[in-house]
């Protein structure tokens, strides 16, 4: 009776899942494993809203396993030690996984891989993360792509992804089951539980997915392009976490999305989905950016900035965090990541630019703050994106970009209604002051009988100062070449 291993790691999904299909295709019986490795040497372990929803996914997912008379095996320790004693326990013969990109993980899984076929045991890995594999979308010279324009051309431009993979109705389960711990022994969820109040904004696991899906599509997907900047409407997908924990995969949504034109629109970027489907390509393109520039979760990938001079500003860098900066968009946003663990993506530039360009504190510390506070927390995205906004990341000509949060809160959030939500005290303030209070006339009276506090920065003379430093870092450079 043949034997397999899936050993599970973010693709917690029964549909469209390579690994499980594999595993059902060769073998009489699968073993679904997931091992909890906290200590294995990686810089990035997850943050807490990360670990909150990998609670939630696990448990959600459970459940789906066992009502296919499934079971989910859970373990903690060294990963290759655990598929050996796995294997070992039940007598399987192949191991099979979907692979992640991250570099420590993929040279990990490499090592991994080495050492089960040298014990005789089957490793096979399968993509189901990207649309694309890293190696598939290049340069014709076999470049990589530093820039995201030419590369979602070349994307779209390959052949349409494949259909996605049915669910199994059905998995055959080795009896007695092997042992497993319970989930709440991983001790996920932190004692503060200043996530609790998640629990209303999201549905983790492959149905809440799935819903999130078919409510954009038939609500928003349309309008994607119009809406998806405007931070009070429900104008977006919010699947990014869905995504990252794999509870759906990008194929799916891709197809999902497309099947609102009839796929008519050929290529895809003649589709009135477009602006959605760029999204799903820039997904593959940070990832493909960190898999071939290693470095990038902790370096810049422009390598003037190696030596460039942040500011140390922890007191900034505090009222940043707490949203408590003085600055209305700056504050909404960042108190809106608080309270759902989730931030619109516009507001994420303009609060991302705020610190390290005006602020001119280093992007890591940002980056930080928002791997520990998101739940769709993911390494290429996340590096990729605080990158772009401080101007050492993918970019033609990124320096001088800096955000002005009034001019974006006039013109995404004009009536205010995003900072009312999400910053109460100055919900009686008028319209013509709600992006800058403090020009209201008595401003310091009144915002500290609303006991909110005047901008930590002053925006127009820290623009200044963060071109000029700029300016100064690109000169350098040139000079030292």
């Amino acid at each position: 009776m043949k034997k397999t291993v899936v050993w599970l790691r973010r693709d917690f999904r029964l549909s469209d899942n390579p690994a499980i299909s594999h595993a059902l295709e060769q073998s009489d019986q699968v073993i679904l494993f997931y091992i909890h490795a906290p200590h294995e040497e990686h810089p990035w372990q997850p943050g807490a809203a990360s670990s909150w929803w990998l609670h939630q996914s696990l448990s959600t997912f459970r459940r789906q396993v066992r009502i296919k008379q499934g079971e989910l095996i859970v373990r903690q320790g060294d990963s290759l030690q655990s598929l050996i004693e796995i294997c070992t326990e039940t007598g399987a013969e192949a191991v099979c996984w979907n692979r992640l990109y991250e570099p420590v993980i993929a040279r990990r899984d490499r090592k991994i891989k080495q050492e089960l076929e040298k014990l005789g045991i089957r490793a096979i890995d399968f993509a189901g993360a990207l649309l694309r594999e890293p190696d598939e979308v290049l340069k014709e010279d076999g470049e990589v792509y530093r820039v995201y324009t030419p590369f979602s051309k070349r994307h779209a431009s390959l052949a349409p992804p494949e259909p996605p993979l049915d669910e199994p109705g059905h998995l055959p389960t080795p009896y007695p089951v092997p042992k497993s711990l319970h989930i709440e022994e991983l001790e996920l969820v932190d004692r503060i539980q200043w996530h609790s109040q998640f629990t209303g904004e999201w549905q983790p696991g492959e149905k809440g997915a799935q819903h999130r899906i078919q409510s954009f599509s038939e609500h928003a997907a349309l309008d994607y392009g119009h809406h998806r900047d405007i931070p009070n409407l429900e104008g977006v997908s919010r699947l990014s976490p869905h995504l990252h924990f794999g509870e759906v995969s990008p194929r799916q949504v891709w197809l999902h999305v497309r099947s609102g034109d009839n796929q008519m629109y050929d290529p895809p970027d003649m589709s009135p989905f477009w602006p959605y489907l760029r999204q799903l390509i820039w997904r593959d393109f940070a990832h493909h950016l960190l898999y071939y520039h290693p470095a990038m979760s902790d370096r810049p990938l422009d390598p003037m900035y190696e030596d460039f001079v942040w500011d140390c500003n922890p007191k900034l860098l505090e009222k940043w965090q707490n949203g408590q900066t003085g600055i209305p968009l700056v504050d909404a946003g960042m108190r809106q990541l608080w309270h759902t663990g989730w931030m619109h993506n516009r507001v994420r530039m303009i609060v991302a630019s705020v610190l390290s360009k005006n602020g001119l504190v280093h992007w890591l510390e940002g980056a930080r703050w928002f791997w520990d506070t998101l739940v769709d927390a993911d390494l290429a995205n996340n590096s990729m994106g605080w990158q772009w906004v401080a101007g050492c990341g993918p970019d033609a000509a990124p320096y001088f970009r800096i955000f002005s949060p009034r001019s974006q809160g006039q013109r995404f959030d004009p009536d205010g209604e995003y900072i009312r939500r999400w910053v109460p005290e100055l919900s009686a303030i008028p319209i013509q002051y709600i992006h800058e209070p403090w020009t209201w006339p008595d401003s310091n009276s009144i915002l500290n009988k609303l006991n909110y506090p005047m901008p930590a920065l002053d925006l127009k003379q820290t623009r200044y100062r963060a071109l000029d430093r700029h300016q100064e870092a690109r000169q350098a450079w040139i000079k030292s070449r």
